[in-house]
């Protein structure tokens, strides 16, 4: 039996090796447990955070002063940091976001480089900085609990400031800084996504305050202290805490802020408080707050006067705030299982009429989505705030491009916007609650985010252009000598392709799991099981990674390696198929027809032949009985008769299908039989386990086939579809395209 079972496999590792073509054996079913970080006591091979997990915390009180004389900030916080972990500290990091804009940043000028014959004054900006600005902060002191000074340190947009005590694991400590700059004007900035927007028509300026505030980094189980610098692609890393933030503005600007207004008796006139009393119990429509009449008398005067609008937020990671003159606002509530929010957009009358139409509506479906996917959505507010050309999110406000002109808007450009205020409400899921590092993954808030977008867009705006796997298509079969894998940190990607490889791709290969390898109902829950194991904490892609297998019993480690870790494509080939059918002494009606090729008196096949179509017929094989030999110690026999019997008159089909581009896949194969009728069948992307460049799967079929194509539906994006099909599928030439275009 031994004898037996060696010779078996010997005669197998031998055909598998002809078939491999002596192609190097690449492990891509191997575990990826050398690729990702191991398990500890803080985050398990689960997925899910372990007992001993730990992160820090950040209080803030803020007192800020917006002067829009000279366009500058100025303000005064108190930081209470809470050291959780099990380390002394002697010194902290802070962020410093606002020095990106110094000249002397490491990063300047570094993005969209080049240098062209006739360059815009705009580019030429970007690049050279020819109308200098005075950007970035000024500290005026940092200080301990005592009111005694602290040593700082700055390094680009990170300052270390040191401690005059240690501090303990387990205890907390106070720093008071002071602080201003110079707010940028947005237009002057390449990615610039906060600063200020000047409308010279009514000489008045919308304010889009964000990375305003000097910020406590993170410090984790995993990096220690966060070193990426902020080159604004990698976004955010940040500690939760409660906020108090008092914002003094001029007296008649409206302001949009994290956080739920705990003084709106003092900034809401009479009209404006009973208007948004109304909106709390509005969830059919939202109501106006400020009309578009009132917004425009705004816009005539500016107040000399000052108001301090009030904000508390519990356990976020950040604050942002717009402030103006010029604003809209309208509001309604959305209630959802565990919450009732408000949904609120902030625009100024160059955002009507499509703002006042489509900015909440698209709010409120974008909460009552994600929250079902997901987790309900758990702050009081959620705001949409119209500006120039961007979107940018942060905890419970948002800043999104897209506006009319002259009161009209394209149905694509509408979608655009609809689509960006989605977008950047559901990054209050990702990476606002589930806290991942975007200065160094920004796939896993991006993709994670842009999947559920998507989704959004599938079930409320179903008209709308949506990502499918074909959209990766032309990406994923670009230049792989400039290609990089999903797992590149954010800033060393190239500027013209991180929205496809850190927001198109892990959305695709996410609807590849959910729709064609997983199940929707398993990767739902798998999905929901990591968003709720990792919300208010800071998950790695490890802890997603295992999160998914974990939560649906499925090895994907295949899969992760390959769209992750690679820059491999999906291309396979069906490069051969054979039409056999079982020869029948009397009753094979081919055979007497004289229209298949001969029969072959043996189970052996040439493995060489290669057909073009079905037109010459199947070939016959003989099911010869199986000798007592090939029982070994089984004493139970086949019932001969009944194997060719079963398999009489069925038509048999080897397909040789090779995997060209690389990227092992399931295989989806549709059959259209000769007489009309179709069949569509997946086999798993195990079946490339043992060969990973070429297989040769077998099919018993009733009817006899006119055609046979690979991945019908473009599910798992293969990038050429003409080597897809039996018959192959010609296809036209530019010219004949050409001419027949003309005809027409």
């Amino acid at each position: 039996m031994i004898r037996l079972l060696l010779s078996v496999l010997v005669a197998a590792y031998f055909t598998s090796i002809l078939n491999a073509q002596n192609q190097t054996w690449q492990g891509k079913f191997e575990p990826i447990d050398r690729l990702i970080a191991p398990p500890n006591t803080y985050r398990t091979a689960s997925g899910a955070p372990g007992k001993a997990y730990w992160q820090q915390r950040a209080d803030y009180h803020i007192m800020v002063t917006l002067n829009e004389t000279n366009n500058t900030i100025s303000g005064e916080e108190t930081i209470t940091y809470y050291n959780n972990s099990p380390d002394d500290l002697s010194y902290v990091w802070v962020q410093l976001e606002q020095n990106v804009n110094k000249k002397g940043n490491e990063d300047f000028g570094t993005i969209n480089n080049n240098i062209e014959d006739g360059m815009s004054t705009r580019k030429m900006q970007f690049l050279t900085r020819a109308i200098d600005f005075p950007a970035g902060y000024s500290i005026k002191y940092v200080k301990d609990s005592d009111g005694k000074p602290l040593k700082t340190l700055v390094n680009n947009t990170m300052m270390k400031v040191k401690l005059n005590k240690t501090l303990k694991s387990g205890e907390s400590a106070q720093l008071s800084i002071s602080w201003s700059y110079h707010i940028t004007d947005r237009s002057l900035f390449l990615l610039s996504r906060e600063g200020y927007e000047y409308f010279p028509g009514d000489d008045n300026t919308v304010y889009l305050m964000g990375h305003w505030f000097p910020r406590m980094a993170v410090y984790n189980d995993t990096e220690g202290w966060q070193n990426q610098q902020f080159q604004k692609l990698g976004e955010f890393a940040l500690e939760f805490g409660n906020y108090h933030v008092e914002i003094t503005v001029p007296e008649d600007h409206i302001v949009a802020s994290t956080g739920k207004l705990i003084n709106r008796e003092d900034v809401l006139t009479k009209t404006q408080l009973k208007r948004f009393k109304s909106a709390e119990k509005s969830f059919n429509k939202p109501v106006m707050i400020v009309t578009e009449e009132e917004a425009i008398a705004n816009e005539k005067q500016k107040s000399t006067k000052q108001k301090t609008w009030k904000f508390k937020a519990e356990n976020v990671r950040d604050i942002a705030f717009a402030s103006s003159r010029k604003f809209l606002w309208d509001a309604q509530a959305v209630k959802l299982p565990t919450n009732t929010a408000m949904a609120m957009s902030f625009y100024p009358k160059e955002g009507l009429p499509v703002w006042q139409e489509e900015s909440t509506k698209a709010i409120k479906h974008a909460l009552e989505v994600y929250s079902e996917a997901t987790f309900d959505y758990p702050y009081p507010v959620c705001i949409s705030v119209n500006t120039s050309n961007i979107g940018i999110e942060f905890p419970m406000i948002s800043f999104n491009g897209g506006r009319p002109k002259n009161g009209k808007i394209t149905d694509v450009a509408k979608q655009r916007m609809v689509s960006t205020i989605i977008h950047e409400v559901g990054h209050n899921w990702f990476p606002m609650i589930v806290s991942s590092d975007e200065r160094k993954w920004m796939w896993m808030d991006e993709g994670l985010n842009t999947f559920l977008h998507h989704r959004t867009l599938a079930e409320r705006y179903p008209s709308f252009n949506r990502y499918t796997p074909k959209t990766i298509i032309p990406f994923m079969s670009g230049d792989k000598s400039i290609l990089r894998p999903i797992m590149t940190t954010s800033d060393n990607e190239l500027f013209n392709q991180f929205g496809m490889n850190f927001y198109v791709k892990p959305t695709v290969g996410l609807q590849m799991l959910r729709n064609s390898i997983i199940g929707k109902e398993l990767f739902d829950e798998a999905f929901r099981e990591y968003a709720n194991r990792w919300k208010y904490k800071h998950p790695n892609p490890a802890d997603l990674f295992r999160t998914l297998e974990d939560a649906t019993a499925t090895d994907l480690d295949w899969f992760f390696r390959g769209w992750f870790f690679t820059t491999d494509h999906v291309d396979m080939e069906l490069s051969n198929v054979k039409w056999f059918k079982v020869f029948e002494e009397e009753s094979n009606i081919e055979d007497q027809k004289g229209t298949s090729k001969s029969k072959i008196a043996t189970t052996e096949k040439s493995s060489e032949t290669v057909t073009e179509d079905f037109s010459n017929g199947p070939e016959m094989i003989t099911v010869a009985n199986t000798p007592d030999k090939n029982y070994g110690q089984f004493l139970s026999r086949l019932d001969n008769d009944a194997v060719r019997k079963e398999l009489a008159g069925k038509n048999i089909y080897e397909l040789t299908i090779k995997n060209i581009g690389g990227l092992v896949m399931p295989v989806t194969i549709e059959w259209i039989f000769t007489d009309g009728t179709t069949e569509t069948e997946t086999l798993p992307a195990q079946v490339w386990r043992r060969n990973e460049y070429e297989i040769t799967p077998t099919f018993v079929k009733n009817k006899a086939v006119a055609k046979i194509n690979l991945d019908p539906n473009f599910e798992f994006a293969d990038t050429n579809s003409m080597n897809n099909s039996f018959p192959k599928t010609e296809s036209k030439s530019d010219f004949d395209t050409f001419k027949n275009r003309k005809k027409e």
